[in-house]
């Protein structure tokens, strides 16, 4: 089923590509800095994770089913 009004192939490839690129920098900046020390550290890794992550897995998800126009 074909969904005319959301995002074509080529947005979710887009949006999974960005959401793929920001969880590689990341986990760059763990490597880098190393795990934060302070609370404000862990939100800010833990918003990133889980707004990269989410993004990649729900785009993984309308790919896998064909939901796109």
């Amino acid at each position: 089923m074909s969904n005319k009004h959301g995002p074509t192939r080529n947005d979710l490839i887009f949006r999974l590509s960005f959401s793929l690129i920001g969880l590689a920098l990341v986990g760059a900046a763990l490597l880098y800095r190393g795990l934060p020390t302070g609370p404000g550290g862990w939100e800010a890794i833990g918003i990133a994770t889980l707004f990269f992550g989410g993004t990649c897995g729900w785009t993984l998800w309308k790919l896998a089913r064909h939901d796109h126009s």
